[in-house]
């Protein structure tokens, strides 16, 4: 095989592992400080070590795994101050976005966003956590392109990968997975009414029971009395 086609398949065995390993995290299959041991993971997925090296390097770039001394790669424990300083500034994006969606909706704009949104009241109703996961992301980057600023999107997106681990104790959950399904089902409506302000306060409230569950989850698991993990 020529090495740029050689290199381009490792390239995408390391997206596929990297998105995989994402996954897991999220759905709190793999567990805050858990850690990730190249060797159990290549076996486990089927590929070589270092492609479960780079995975893990590009998952450490996003905030995700943690190198520890004496301890090799773990996931990591999002600090709860962390995590609502995080929040607190996709708060104001979100909304931002949600603001600048023009209104009344385009048609075109407005089909994509209800198949997107059927597709995960789908994947809730089947108890598919991971297609869930999947269809959650694609409708929101949908909704939130429509504000027409590919900067806003691009730090929204970022923003909310840096805390996809915060989503650990809720992504899998039937009950926040419900309500997630339900708020999706109104942001559709508000949009396809023109009802901005509708649609902004869904927005911010939507943020809430994942940040919640996750420093509820973390202070009482992890965090020593006096403040520290």
């Amino acid at each position: 095989m020529p090495e740029t086609a050689l290199k381009a398949q490792t390239a995408d065995r390391v997206r596929t592992v990297a998105a995989r390993l994402e996954e897991e995290i999220v759905l709190g299959w793999l567990l805050p400080r858990e850690r990730l041991v190249e060797e159990e993971l290549a076996e486990r997925l089927g590929v070589k070590r270092h492609v479960v090296r780079e995975a893990l390097a590009e998952l450490e770039r996003v905030g995700l795994v943690e190198r520890i001394p004496n301890r090799g790669a773990v996931v990591r424990l999002l600090d709860p101050a962390e995590v609502r300083q995080i929040y607190s500034v996709r708060e104001v994006l979100e909304t931002l976005a949600a603001e600048q969606i023009p209104l009344p909706i385009a048609p075109e704009v407005l089909a994509p966003l209800r198949a997107l949104q059927q597709l995960h009241a789908e994947a809730v109703a089947a108890g598919d956590a991971r297609g869930a996961f999947r269809a959650n992301i694609r409708f929101h980057e949908t909704l939130f392109r429509a504000c027409g600023n590919p900067h806003l999107v691009e730090l929204i997106q970022g923003l909310a990968q840096k805390v996809h681990g915060a989503r650990s104790i809720t992504a899998a959950s039937p009950e926040h997975l419900a309500l997630a399904r339900d708020e999706h089902a109104a942001m559709v409506e508000a949009l396809a009414g023109g009802d901005r302000s509708r649609l902004v306060a869904l927005c911010r409230q939507h943020l809430g029971p994942s940040r919640d569950a996750y420093i509820a989850a973390v202070e009482a698991r992890f965090m020593r009395p006096g403040g520290g993990a």
